[in-house]
């Protein structure tokens, strides 16, 4: 019922899986990651359980093949699942049972496996395949996108589309587990999830660069001290960046406004918040309650907070 790809990143070392099916809400059932330790599809008649079972497996030191191993042979229905795994230093092991629903099967390639069933056709792992590998260079969230895409391109799951998931970890294992998780993405039900899954992952990275200046020490928060013209212009570049995506949304464009006061350029900083009071006039009284918050100094925002 599902196609999907695993793949550990030669760049980074990360973990990542994207996935699509005609079922609803793929991601808490097929995808399991861990920081450090590996990446496991389990689906057709899916075992979840392969999934937790199969990393503690991976963390105990077992290869992926071995791991992959033990699950089929310990299971009570192998004939209808299909389980990939990808362990830590990019060993990749796949299985499909005879049960499965056809189109059905896997393929691997260079740290990377690609498996379905229940698919229009065995060219929807096979263009997945080609692909990734063809879109090396490419950020990792892009490779898995562009996967992804070329599997429903070539006719996706037998039955439509309903929900999908894309989720990224870190390849490394660190103290702060919360850190590790680079990319969390879920669309449990709509007509056409690839898409929306795609969407969701350029509104992620706009907003990465748009908390990556807000939760900036000196830059955002605390007292503006030492930020050199290197700093302040990056930041108004990853502003920028995250503008040019969120469209209609105005936070970037906000805090944009407020940096560029925080930095003493008033004049821009002016024009810059008139632009977005005349778009969304509620962010006027909103500049009141960040300049309280010691953003901003209360008496340098009264003018533009006037109504």
């Amino acid at each position: 019922m599902t196609f999907s790809i695993i793949a550990r990143d030669p760049e980074t070392g990360a973990f990542g899986i994207a996935c699509e099916t005609h079922f609803f809400g793929v991601g808490r059932l097929v995808g399991w990651l861990e920081p450090g330790v590996g990446v496991i599809a389990t689906q057709a008649f899916v075992n979840v359980g392969f999934g937790p079972r199969g990393l503690e497996l991976l963390r105990d030191g077992l290869g992926a093949e071995e791991a992959l191993s033990t699950l089929i042979d310990g299971d009570d229905a192998p004939a209808v699942r299909q389980l990939a795994i990808i362990g830590p230093d990019g060993e990749v092991a796949n299985f499909t049972g005879e049960g499965c629903v056809a189109s059905a099967g896997a393929l691997s390639g260079d740290q990377v496996s690609v498996q379905g069933n229940m698919l229009a056709s065995p060219e929807v792992y096979e263009s997945m395949l080609r692909a990734y590998d063809a879109s090396a260079g490419q950020p990792f969230a892009s490779r898995l996108l562009a996967a992804l895409r070329a599997g429903e391109d070539a006719g996706g799951d037998a039955r439509g589309s309903q929900s999908a998931v894309l989720k990224i970890v870190s390849g490394k294992r660190g103290g702060h587990v919360w850190e590790e998780t680079l990319l969390d993405l879920r669309v449990d039900d709509h007509p056409d999830p690839v898409t929306e899954i795609t969407r969701l992952a350029a509104l992620a990275g706009a907003f990465d660069d748009l908390g990556g200046v807000m939760f900036a020490p000196r830059v955002m928060i605390g007292d503006y001290e030492d930020v050199t013209e290197e700093e302040l212009e990056d930041a108004l570049t990853a502003l920028d960046s995250a503008r040019s995506v969120l469209g209609e949304n105005l936070e970037a464009a906000f805090w944009r406004a407020v940096l560029l006061s925080r930095a003493g350029r008033d004049a821009e900083a002016a024009a810059s918040f008139e632009e977005v009071f005349a778009r969304g006039p509620h962010w006027r009284p909103y500049l009141r309650s960040v300049a309280a918050a010691g953003f901003l100094s209360p008496d340098k925002v009264a003018g533009l907070v006037a109504t």
